[in-house]
């Protein structure tokens, strides 16, 4: 059997596999210096901007569908097509959204890797490979596919995080998140057994098929409930490790804190987008017909995270563990609208938009915290006051994205978010979920206020000023405090981009 490959389909994580050995190969030959430190920088920025150039060049054709990796017609006896990787609009967005935060990442990344106790060549190959699984991940559909570009995402995160040389710290935190992968991928490997013992196929469309009974199952009937139920289950469960959705929210303080700053955003953005574009291929493109199945299950996953991770967040004095319980609550609100039985267009594209407008937010915030963190080692949310005054720029970004966060004016674009999201739920017939939201709102916007309000208020005391910082850092904050005003005037335009994906 031979497949054809279209290459303009594959092109991003195909560019992004190549600049990643390219960096690798640079490293090994050239003397560790400055200039080669931020020549490999400029290296991987500059393959990721070739990696976007190429997702926005496939927009067009992602309306008809793009696919590669396909059975041939002679053998496909279903009635459509079994494709491993199709690019469409839903990969296209995803994607990009990747891709973009990607650039963030790499852009604090040089802030980190200027003392150079880190490996710089490894550090971007790793951060490189985990981008290649992201963009991947939103075109997989099949499941072997699916758990490999999601492992490619995870795998390299454990070195990521561990890569500081004698940092007890992040060798725990990486430890800690690598024991939780393991049991989540173990998990959701167990489901996808089952889905394939039950069905007979790895390709998500014909799963659907058969699930529905358009096609014979190869199972016993008789089991074929139960299986499946135990099943859908499981794949949700790991699913969930990977969101850091409640219960399994517990490495996520740790894991945040322990790690370099610029991967703790990579988790709080890009390994969360990767773990939601998987959940979402496989709840609506394979498992739509038992929706009764993990409908309920999701709605009360979504409450207990949004609940959990803002009650715990109130409690926190660092800066970095405040953001990493928000994240697991933000990651409640992106999954109310999945919760709708039906699963459909509009719970996806209100999941979607949640998630771009929220990505520019928290990247945002991460960009400055990296900032205050090279002063400032302990990260504690006082070492935050009076921010606004020592070094204004910072201090707005900051207070806007965190007031972005809270949903509050100016900062539309999280209040836009949450409107979008509350809608769907309500229009979904889950008004307890919409109560549920509305209160963690209000518990959400204690924790965003009380660390403006430090931002904003004059120091008692003289406080030291920001140590000197790598240009691309100042850079990054720009970008997302830019990015994060756009979507703040004008949030349809986010909402026109996921909206199209039906």
């Amino acid at each position: 059997m031979i497949q054809s490959i279209d290459y303009f389909a594959i092109a991003a994580p195909l560019i992004l596999a190549l600049v990643a050995g390219l960096v690798l190969l640079l490293d090994a030959f050239l003397p560790a210096t400055r200039r080669v430190r931020t020549a490999l920088g400029l290296v991987t920025l500059t393959g990721l901007l070739a990696a976007l150039a190429f997702v926005v060049a496939q927009s067009p054709a992602a309306a008809q569908g793009l696919s590669t990796f396909c059975v041939p017609k002679a053998l496909n006896t279903g009635p459509t097509p079994m494709c491993s990787f199709v690019v469409d609009h839903y990969t296209v967005v995803f994607a990009g959204l990747a891709l973009v935060a990607g650039v963030v990442v790499v852009l604090l990344s040089m802030t980190e890797l200027a003392g150079g106790g880190i490996p710089v060549g490894e550090w971007y190959f790793l951060l490189l490979c985990t981008l290649v699984g992201a963009v991947a991940l939103p075109a997989s559909r099949d499941l072997i596919m699916l758990v490999v570009a999601l492992e490619l995402v995870s795998l390299p995160v454990f070195a990521l995080t561990a890569l500081k040389r004698y940092d007890g710290r992040g060798s725990e935190a990486a430890v800690k998140l690598f024991v939780m992968s393991v049991v989540s991928t173990a998990v959701m490997l167990f489901g996808v057994s089952l889905l394939y013992g039950i069905t007979g196929t790895v390709y998500l469309n014909r799963m659907a098929a058969t699930l529905s009974g358009q096609l014979p199952a190869p199972g016993a009937p008789g089991a074929l409930p139960s299986v499946v139920a135990v099943g859908v289950v499981l794949v949700t469960a790991g699913f969930a490790f990977k969101i850091a959705a409640v219960p399994f929210h517990s490495w996520a303080a740790d894991v945040y804190q322990g790690a370099p700053i610029p991967i703790a955003a990579l988790l709080s953005v890009i390994s969360k987008a990767a773990g939601f574009a998987g959940l979402i291929l496989v709840l609506v493109a394979a498992l739509r017909g038992q929706a009764a199945t993990w409908s309920p299950l999701i709605a009360i996953l979504a409450a207990l995270t949004m609940t959990v991770g803002n009650l715990l967040a109130m409690r926190q004095r660092s800066a970095v563990r405040l953001l990493a319980w928000s994240s697991v609550a933000q990651s409640g609100y992106i999954l109310a609208p999945l919760a709708i039985a039906a699963g459909s267009g509009a719970a996806i594209a209100a999941s979607m938009a949640y998630l771009v407008l929220y990505a520019a937010m928290n990247l945002g915030a991460f960009a400055v915290v990296m900032l205050v963190s090279r002063s400032s080692p302990r990260n504690e949310l006082n070492d935050y006051r009076g921010l606004a005054f020592r070094t204004p720029v910072a201090g707005i970004a900051l207070a806007f994205c965190l007031i972005c966060l809270a949903g509050l004016p100016p900062g539309l674009a999280g209040l836009f978010a949450k409107v979008v999201v509350f809608r769907e739920i309500v229009e979904g017939g889950l008004g307890w979920l919409a109560v549920v939201m509305a209160v963690n709102t209000v518990i959400g916007l204690y924790y965003y206020v009380a660390w403006t309000a430090r931002v904003v208020t004059p120091a008692a005391a003289p406080a030291h000023k920001l140590a000197r910082i790598h240009p691309a850092t100042w850079v990054a904050v720009a970008a997302t405090l830019a990015v994060a005003v756009l979507f703040s005037a004008a949030p349809q335009l986010v909402l026109t981009l996921t909206t199209l994906t039906g």
